[in-house]
């Protein structure tokens, strides 16, 4: 998921040369953005996640609500490949 989304324009997160390999973290921690959506995926609940990381309510969010806004973009679908139907092979 992270690596889907342009993450610069995310206020609540930086990536900085060196500081876990560039990775985007939360702002002055060096904790992934990453393990929020890892962790949600596997069950974890919200307060689960900021307890376990030491991320406040208001990172977590930011996070979320700035992937939910970037991700809700319509998809434009354009085929590859013409659909053949089988009766115009005869």
């Amino acid at each position: 998921m992270t690596g889907l989304l342009d993450w610069s324009q995310c206020p609540a997160v930086e990536s900085i040369p060196g500081k876990r390999s560039g990775a985007w973290v939360f702002k002055d921690t060096r904790t992934p953005v990453s393990v929020v959506f890892d962790n949600l995926e596997v069950g974890a609940s919200i307060n689960e996640i900021m307890e376990w990381f030491h991320l406040s309510n208001e990172q977590v969010v930011a996070v979320l609500e700035f992937a939910a806004r970037n991700l809700d973009a319509p998809v434009v679908y354009t085929p590859t490949a013409q659909v053949v139907d089988a009766r115009t092979l005869r």
